[in-house]
């Protein structure tokens, strides 16, 4: 049971993370390009909208998803260094704070603003003080992703090394060190 949940847990971070990645790099600016490209008077409006309803996704799937390995690092984790472990409760925690964050206090001011604009977001001078305001959220909103996916992958190594089938049975030390491999074993040495 416990292999099957550290499985569980690197396939969730490493999907989290494909779909970041994947949604930041390629999602967002072809939404952008593509709806620009077609000359719409409200392209942004359009693209910003879709994009808020996908990061939300990936918002909230990262942040559901670093509490559960938040909680199951606790149960798998006792047996292991204290810095790897304070390692992973910590890469856990930022991301679970950024991606909460960047949902429930950034998005939401953002959306706010949309409001504000009555959704003319493209028609809304550059200058005016609720544009200012959104595209500076905008700013921090791809930054706190990013800490969020760096944390993420972060977490990912130190969770990939801790579960590594070279790892040998005394306190993850390399197999071989400290323990008898299978070759030493069929050599008869």
């Amino acid at each position: 049971m416990t292999e099957i949940v550290k499985v569980l847990r690197l396939l969730l971070l490493g999907l989290w993370l494909g779909a970041a990645i994947v949604f930041g790099a390629a999602v967002a600016p072809a939404l952008f390009g593509v709806l620009r490209g077609a000359n719409l008077a409200n392209a942004n409006e359009l693209a910003g909208t879709i994009v808020s309803r996908l990061l939300s996704i990936i918002n909230r799937g990262g942040f559901e998803i670093s509490l559960f390995l938040i909680v199951t690092a606790y149960f798998l984790t006792r047996n292991e260094s204290q810095l790897r472990r304070f390692a992973e409760m910590i890469s856990l925690a930022i991301m679970a704070i950024m991606t909460g964050v960047g949902q429930w206090v950034i998005a939401a001011r953002m959306s706010a603003l949309r409001v504000a604009m009555q959704g003319q977001i493209d028609q809304i001078a550059l200058n005016d003080p609720r544009r200012i305001a959104f595209d500076s959220l905008h700013g921090y909103s791809v930054t706190v992703m990013g800490v969020a996916m760096v944390a993420g992958l972060v977490a990912f190594v130190i969770i990939a090394r801790g579960s590594s089938p070279t790892r040998g049975p005394l306190t993850g030390s390399p197999a071989g060190v400290g323990a008898v491999s299978d070759g030493a074993k069929l050599s008869g040495h």
